[in-house]
């Protein structure tokens, strides 16, 4: 299947990009008649066949979204997120008589397999990606092979908000961080960690900026006493748990950490145990967990995550940017704002005030 022609190949034959290939097969109109035939000419030339799913997908006839189901984490924390994404996802897309095809695969390269067995067979219309990250070829392959598809996380590496060939919607993790941050130090904390993930990580990177230009903003605080109150580790509680005992060592030159805000609810979790929450942690996604044991996280919008990606792929671009007049005036992506919600945590056993 790989020797198939591409848009990308008629692009290169016909000598255009691959946007004006697009339009010539979803809005010719677009296109001026001298530049329409020379496409038409290079795809009558070279065999290439378009596939009908995404013009399917905007006439919402028999038309079926792909996603993969994310493989089962080992806390059952860090993957309640994406879960409660696609319940999201698949209840409004029932609404809108669109069907919902999940698959499993263990990587990115796996998941190109599933992309091009399911869009071959015709059984999958457009797909939503989710975890996004920096070089991921996952979005390339789509392009080159004309699907309709939008992304759960931003083209992290690209100019994300304005890169004509990628429709993402994704939660603003910097907004989340400057309001975790500003409530701790509203609270009279002083030194603030963070405790996040090692870069580059699009998502994280994005959050630790969150706290550190807060910080900048309104702690007093000069660059390297910050940098002390920052460690990177991997997602997990027992993670989160090492890196909050490395935290207070590197911060007791400081007088201490007074509170911390995380990039995850696992990783606030595991502060809270290495603490015995002797101090204020902030998770990030606000899961059950955060509700049940009673601390501060952010939470992401998802019913609002759901409902932009839905707009993506079914409304003015199809899937595609600028795939029709209508969709030049619609950004081809929605950031969507977390909120902070607060609670009092007390560590089990603590009496509550009377």
């Amino acid at each position: 299947m790989g020797l198939l022609p591409t848009v990308l190949d008629v692009a290169e034959a016909a000598g255009v990009s691959r946007q004006t290939v697009s339009n010539v097969l979803n809005s010719p109109s677009m296109v001026r008649p001298e530049t329409r035939e020379r496409v038409e000419a290079a795809i009558a030339r070279l065999g290439y066949r378009p596939h009908a799913s995404a013009r399917r997908l905007r006439t919402q006839k028999s038309s079926t979204i792909g996603i993969r189901l994310d493989p089962i984490t080992t806390d059952g924390i860090s993957g309640s997120i994406l879960d409660r994404f696609l319940h999201a996802l698949t209840e409004q897309a029932d609404a809108k008589n669109l069907r919902v095809t999940l698959f499993t695969a263990a990587d990115p390269e796996e998941e190109i397999r599933q992309f091009q067995r399911l869009s071959d067979g015709a059984d999958v219309d457009a797909f939503v990606l989710t975890s996004t990250f920096h070089g991921d070829p996952r979005t390339e392959w789509l392009i080159e092979h004309g699907q309709s598809f939008v992304t759960f996380g931003r083209p992290w590496g690209i100019d994300d908000m304005n890169d004509p060939q990628h429709l993402w919607v994704d939660v603003d993790g910097w907004y989340g961080l400057q309001q975790a941050t500003s409530y701790l130090l509203s609270t009279g904390a002083r030194r603030v960690g963070y405790i996040g993930w090692p870069s580059p990580s699009g998502t994280g990177d994005d959050r630790r900026r969150g706290w550190l230009e807060t910080m900048k903003e309104s702690s007093g605080l000069g660059d390297d006493d910050l940098e002390r109150l920052a460690v990177a580790t991997e997602d997990g509680v027992a993670f989160g748990a090492d890196a909050m005992r490395r935290l207070e060592a590197a911060a007791h030159a400081l007088g201490g950490v007074d509170a911390v805000a995380c990039a995850s609810d696992s990783l606030a979790l595991g502060a809270l145990m290495a603490t015995a929450g002797r101090i204020p942690v902030v998770g990030y996604d606000n899961t059950p967990v955060a509700a049940s044991i009673g601390f501060s996280s952010v939470e992401q919008p998802l019913d609002e995550v759901a409902a932009g990606v839905l707009e993506l792929l079914t409304g003015a671009h199809g899937g595609r940017v600028n795939s029709g007049p209508e969709a030049v005036d619609d950004p081809g992506h929605r950031l969507v704002k977390p909120r902070l919600v607060v609670r009092e945590y007390r560590p089990l056993g603590a009496v509550a005030p009377a």
